[in-house]
């Protein structure tokens, strides 16, 4: 304390250009509500002045010139007026939050007493001005406490009283850190205000109204975070929403597309559907990411999607298809590159329908190419499909027998397939698990 009592002076300087400073980022603030950065605006004014005036008392106490005898009563006064204003201020931002945080209809009526009080405690200020009743001066300018001194304390200890039992009273509809903090930072003035009858010559709770007003711009500051905070969550969630809404939306559309594909040809129905399951087993057991997985899900989906522009005859043909048909047949892969090339957002589906039908030796169509410069998601295709082909009834056959696919994977492997593709999908048959995987 005799610390504080040396360096007052110096202490209060220092806070009063910290309030200044504040006063002015709080107005130069877009994020603050309007009505919340007047309020904190006014209430960082008030501390500056506050113990600007406290140490204009301070330094000309004693000095009987005639500026002296200005600077002291007139610092004084100020000093009790701002010990008045500044709870007031207080009340204002209170209102203001509770109402926008507890969502309350109407005004709290322990903040109404206590504009009441404000209005009690300036009417008995200026009636001490004239009186004596909080202070006097003797000859030599000297600052003396009067008998009835303790009722400028009183009044805004009551207004601080009313403050707490507001924020208690509407805990329930408030944040509990909001209410803490609060109780908190409005009890701190009344406590240093017990303290300075003990302490007389140091202006304990001045000081300490001007901390609270920076820690009730401290808060604001939190709340602006957490505001921008669970708007940033907010978006998030949004956006996640969306893009499952999008995701949703294109298997459904890519489902519809496919079972509209298979509608034409009545002895392969559910062929698009089955070959994209298959396919999706054999990306997953070939250690492909998630996302490459679904890719490979719907490119394997929509790979037929060229047989839309071949003719129905063709496709329902019972029997073996001639030279010229089967010619037909194999322009569906190109069909079905210029159908989805144009989908700019999913580029790995025309590369599905282009190039299902290649062969890993190079005799494949619709462009001969071999190996790895075949796509890895035809590779993939071409593997699912082959397989769902020999497992489903034909006109011309009935499914082939589990031995019988297997022979031919083993066979065409590094020749018609990707000889690293055959050999996931030949382990998955051996280990016989189900193969659809989504």
């Amino acid at each position: 304390m005799n610390f504080i009592k040396t360096y007052q002076l110096d202490i209060m300087l220092f806070m009063c250009g910290m309030c200044g400073i504040l006063a002015v980022m709080i107005l130069i603030t877009r994020s603050l509500p309007r009505k919340t950065k007047f309020i904190l605006a006014a209430m960082e004014l008030s501390a500056m002045l506050l113990l600007f005036f406290d140490r204009l008392s301070y330094i000309y106490r004693g000095d009987a010139r005639t500026i002296g005898f200005y600077m002291v009563r007139i610092g004084n006064g100020m000093v009790y007026f701002l010990s008045l204003f500044i709870p007031y201020l207080v009340t204002r931002y209170l209102s203001h939050v509770i109402k926008a945080e507890g969502k309350l209809g109407k005004f709290p009526v322990q903040l109404k007493i206590a504009d009441i009080l404000f209005a009690a405690g300036v009417a008995l200020l200026i009636i001490s001005q004239f009186t004596g009743l909080y202070y006097t001066f003797d000859a030599q300018n000297n600052y003396h406490r009067s008998p009835a001194y303790m009722i400028c304390y009183a009044v805004p200890v009551l207004i601080v009283f009313l403050q707490e039992w507001s924020i208690i009273k509407n805990r329930k509809s408030i944040k509990r850190s909001l209410a803490n903090s609060m109780i908190v930072c409005i009890a701190l003035p009344t406590v240093s205000s017990v303290l300075q009858i003990f302490t007389y010559g140091v202006s304990l709770a001045n000081m300490t109204m001007a901390l609270v007003v920076v820690g009730f711009y401290t808060y604001a500051l939190n709340f602006l975070g957490e505001a921008a905070e669970r708007a940033r969550k907010h978006e998030l969630e949004f956006y996640k929403q969306a893009r499952e809404k999008e995701a949703a939306m294109f298997e459904q559309t890519t489902e519809a597309l496919a079972n509209a594909i298979d509608a034409k040809d009545k002895y392969t129905r559910g062929h698009s559907t089955r070959v994209a399951l298959y396919a999706k087993r054999i990306a997953k057991e070939a250690g492909l990411t998630s996302e490459e997985c679904n890719e490979v899900y719907f490119a394997a989906l929509l790979h037929d999607v060229g047989k839309i522009g071949v003719r129905i005859d063709i496709i329902n043909k019972a029997g073996r298809l001639t030279e010229k048909e089967f010619e037909s047949i194999k322009e569906h892969p190109i069909l079905g590159d210029q159908i989805l090339s144009s989908i700019k957002q999913a580029p790995f589906l025309s590369l599905g329908a282009r190039y299902h039908h290649e062969r890993y030796d190079g005799k494949g169509y619709p462009d001969g190419l071999s190996g790895e410069n075949i796509p890895r998601i035809a590779r993939i295709i071409a593997v699912a499909d082959a397989y769902d082909a020999m497992t489903s009834a034909r006109s011309y056959r009935e499914p082939l027998p589990e031995e019988k696919v297997k022979e031919e994977f083993e066979k065409y492997a590094g020749t018609q397939f990707d000889p690293e593709f055959a050999q996931v999908m030949l382990r998955i048959i051996n280990e016989k698990r189900p193969l659809f995987s989504r």
